[in-house]
């Protein structure tokens, strides 16, 4: 039994919409491995581009992945005609992000008509082992969906 009611009967379909409409997970190859109402998981596999002096996952990039599991989480529990902005979190490095592939799990906490509470965890997996390697709570906004802004290619430069 899950435990949040969604809101909307189509989550599935629009939260993975929302996701989709995010060039910045595709550009990380981030994707979604399930989703519940209140929790998702996403996957991304390692990439050398990705990484920093030490050759571990960039920080910013673990960062990214969380936040945007904690932003997917909460939106599944969104009424029709939301959208979803953060608005805080705060990460917890544990380990270095070293591995074939990377986990980012998240969970609502607490659901709310405007501001959503989640949890969020990073784990490296090397040899079918998952290690912890990073820890987000974030707040996230409901808000009123908007039309998305013109994609670069159609907007011009001021004459």
């Amino acid at each position: 039994m899950p435990l949040f009611d969604p809101k909307n009967p189509d989550f599935r379909a629009i939260a993975a919409d929302t996701f989709d409409r995010q060039p910045a997970m595709r550009t990380l190859g981030i994707s979604i491995a399930r989703l519940e109402p209140g929790e998702v998981e996403l996957s991304m596999a390692y990439s050398p581009d990705f990484t920093q002096q030490n050759g571990f996952v960039h920080a910013g990039v673990i960062t990214a992945g969380l936040d945007n599991a904690c932003g997917i989480a909460a939106f599944t529990l969104m009424p029709p005609g939301s959208d979803i902005l953060t608005v805080e979190f705060k990460t917890n490095l544990l380990a270095p992000a070293k591995g074939e592939r990377f986990v980012f799990r998240a969970t609502v906490l607490r659901p709310g008509r405007t501001l959503t509470v989640c949890e969020g965890r990073a784990y490296a997996e090397h040899d079918g082992i998952e290690t912890l390697v990073a820890t987000m709570t974030g707040t996230l906004m409901a808000l009123s969906r908007r039309e998305p802004p013109p994609s670069s290619d159609r907007v011009r430069a001021p004459a």
